[in-house]
């Protein structure tokens, strides 16, 4: 039965809202928001339609349901809720899981800087965001190096008797220990401050106006350090060959589709400075033009993240689409965000930048995809297996004497690292240090489901471990009724070196060793090493759990409560070791007595 749209449209509101097109069984084709649900429905069913892949999504329509909305914002976040949870197959969308990281400034009497990702609250200030880490740890160093906040935890800040290595190198102008008083620190978070917001002139001139001030007062130390303050942000702002003297906040937002893939570049400038960009891939992204990629990346971005004051595109998104998305990223905002093509010599320069930047993403992409598929290709030969290897599994075990076993499960599959079926195994009622009845554990429990009907089975397993690991792992494999499936183990070589590693195979089957040089054992190597990386982080972590823990759940007297004042108050059990009796009388609930008490108990 054919969707009957002139029926639909006659009864469908005019208010902005969220609409879901679904096909005859009830999967969900689209999802789009709408200014006027009634007026943006209807323009899907006109005769001439924008592209022949929207042609194709409205000749499978067999439902419409929508959602109405207060305002143009409700919409937009709704639809970016529905577009990331659905995973329409008409949607294109943007898998950019990472948070962007800020620079934060904390509050208080002596204010810290540091690296921060999430979502900012009113705790603190928040400058950013940027587009990668390495931006923003390079500006917090630039940070220190010209005014010398500091970047210690606050447990460490409270508790230093002597200035750090960071004071002796001029990074830090040692407030733990009163080198500085609160109000020439203050100052110091100030001029900060204003330099992450673009200020750079007037941070030079009142640096300029101190050094002079101190100058005139024979105070010639302290000019020297504004001195070198003023050099430090003039030698910053003539390696900003792109930067702006303006203090502009500004994203540039460019779409390319070359070589089989499209890209969309994102490149930021903050304050004036150009941070840098990071390169997207969306999926579901098909024949679709650049410029719808460039529509549908401004709706989902900045449904999730805070617009800056403008947004430099290419191509632009279509004139009706572009003054709609304006409006509603207004709502957001609470202030104009103009969408606009680059005008400026400096704005095509940073449009020309991204662009280059961009192909450079995509080539990078397609050398990466060749390698891979070259890798696979060299597995399956190697290993004279009939069937192409697209899922690769490995465990690994890590513990320390059999303390905090820990079991991990990495997944290879489409050309790279999947993260999100990653799983840990914390292995439990085994005897402290058995390898292979944590193996036998780990491998039962990750593919129990599977042997049920549930989850998908790899096409080849990894053992990171010899004979006795994979002789544990099949059998485990054997009771499951899963031992057709392809596994062998990576025996490490004389000295652990890399290159010598020899496969171990569970069914008599000869070893084999492959040259250094394979392909085949490169592509095993990385995904032993990802799963060696993910068993011994989990593995770190259960261990300091427990050690952190374990002597302080022992102390009479001791309840959860003033178990976490005292790990609060001394940042945990290395400092309350440290602490002297008259020390632990400090934290509230801890008297003369109990103090005595905690004190002899640890020592």
């Amino acid at each position: 039965m054919s969707f009957d749209a002139k029926a639909f449209l006659a009864s469908l509101t005019e208010l902005p809202g969220v609409y879901r097109m679904l096909n005859d069984v009830g999967a969900v084709l689209y999802v789009g928001k709408a200014k006027n649900l009634k007026k943006r429905v209807a323009s899907y069913f006109r005769e001439n339609l924008s592209s022949p892949r929207i042609a194709h999504m409205v000749s499978q329509i067999g439902a419409i349901e929508t959602t109405s909305t207060r305002t143009e914002a409700e919409a937009l976040l709704l639809e970016n809720n529905l577009i990331k949870s659905l995973s329409p197959r008409y949607n294109i969308l943007f898998r950019d899981d990472k948070s962007y990281p800020y620079i934060v400034v904390t509050k208080g009497k002596f204010p810290r800087l540091g690296f921060y990702r999430g979502n900012p609250d009113r705790k603190a200030d928040y400058f950013g965001p940027y587009p990668s880490s390495w931006a923003v740890r390079d500006s917090i160093h630039l940070l220190q190096k010209m005014f010398r906040l500091r970047t210690c935890e606050d447990t460490v800040f409270a508790n230093r008797s002597r200035p750090c290595l960071l004071y002796q190198i001029k990074r830090c102008s040692g407030s733990c220990v009163g080198h500085i008083s609160a109000e020439d620190y203050a100052i110091d978070v100030q001029l900060a401050s204003m330099f992450l917001l673009g200020k750079q002139q007037e941070v030079t001139k009142r640096l300029s106006d101190a050094m002079e001030q101190a100058s005139s007062r024979l105070a010639f130390e302290l000019a020297a350090i504004y001195r070198d303050q003023i050099q430090s942000l003039r030698q910053i702002q003539e390696k900003q060959y792109v930067s702006s003297s303006k203090g502009e906040d500004v994203d540039i937002i460019v779409a390319l589709k070359e070589a089989g893939q499209l890209c969309v570049n994102l490149a930021m400038v903050r304050g004036g400075r150009h941070l840098g960009d990071r390169p997207l891939f969306p999926v579901n992204a098909g024949e679709s033009s650049t410029a719808d990629a460039v529509a549908a990346f401004i709706r989902q971005h900045y449904a999730a993240h805070p617009s800056p004051a403008r947004l430099l595109a290419l191509p632009l998104p279509n004139p009706e689409e572009m003054a709609e998305t304006e409006s509603t990223l207004a709502e957001l905002a609470g202030r104009p965000v103009p969408i606009q093509e680059a005008r400026s010599v400096l704005h095509k320069a940073w449009i020309d930048m991204a662009q280059q930047n961009g192909r450079l993403a995509i080539l990078a992409r397609n050398q990466a995809t060749a390698q891979q598929e070259q890798r696979l290709a060299a597995l399956q030969e190697a290993l004279r297996h009939p069937e192409p290897i697209a899922r690769i599994d490995c465990f690994d075990i890590s513990h320390t004497m059999g303390e905090a076993a820990v079991a991990s499960c990495v997944v290879y599959h489409g050309n790279g690292m999947k993260k999100s079926d990653y799983r840990r195994f914390n292995i439990k009622d085994i005897q402290p240090g058995d390898d292979y009845a944590a193996m036998r554990q780990a491998v039962t429990r990750r593919y129990d489901s599977i042997a049920g009907g549930e989850g998908i089975a790899p096409d080849l397993i990894l053992i990171d471990g010899g004979k006795g690991q994979v002789s544990s792992a099949y059998n485990a494999l054997a009771d499951l009724g899963l031992a057709h499936l392809l596994m062998f183990g990576v025996a490490k070589g004389e000295g652990r070196k890399p290159g010598l590693e020899t496969l171990i195979f569970p069914n008599g089957r000869e070893p084999l060793q492959l040259p250094p040089e394979h392909p085949a054992l490169h592509l095993i190597q990385e995904i032993r090493d990802e799963a060696h990386r993910f068993a011994i982080t989990g593995h770190r972590a259960q261990r300091g759990k427990a050690r952190k823990t374990s002597k302080l759940e022992s102390l009479p007297g001791i309840g959860p409560a003033r178990r976490k004042a005292l790990v609060s108050r001394f940042g945990g059990l290395a400092g309350v070791l440290t602490a002297s009796a008259e020390q632990l009388t400090e934290v509230p609930g801890i008297s003369r007595e109990m103090a005595d008490k905690i004190y002899s108990a640890l020592h």
